[in-house]
């Protein structure tokens, strides 16, 4: 029912940037906790960086201060602008609508949607 598209992923050198976004509603913007999280191969999936209806964000400590998690209501539009980028941010990126309120704490939410995730490689 609900549909959530990112994109943006690549691959650039240690330093550099890269702008994720994610396709989402209206609805979903003003309703619910909204996230990005992120899995290395083999690994458990780790929240990133969370925004909630009123504007109120947070981060992983791993991520503060180098990536900033923004929407655009008018385009429905879900953004994570990384920076300074590091080979551990090396990572498939996954959009998250939160049902659940788990996201609120970067958990994993036990109700909610995710998209089919983006690729980023960060090399050395």
């Amino acid at each position: 029912q609900v549909q959530l598209e990112e994109s943006g992923g690549g691959a650039v050198q240690a330093g550099g940037s890269l702008r994720l976004s994610c396709a989402t509603s209206a609805h979903a913007l003003r309703t619910y906790t909204m996230g990005w999280f992120r899995q290395a191969p083999g690994k458990e999936r780790e929240g990133v960086a969370n925004i909630e209806s009123d504007g109120t964000t947070k981060y992983a400590d791993s991520v503060k201060g180098r990536f900033t998690i923004s929407q655009d209501k008018a385009k429905t539009i879900l953004y994570l602008q990384m920076n300074s980028l590091k080979p551990e941010d090396t990572a498939i990126y996954y959009c998250v609508e939160d049902r659940s309120g788990w996201l609120r704490r970067l958990l994993p939410p036990d109700s909610g949607y995710w998209g089919q995730g983006t690729q980023v490689t960060v090399s050395s």
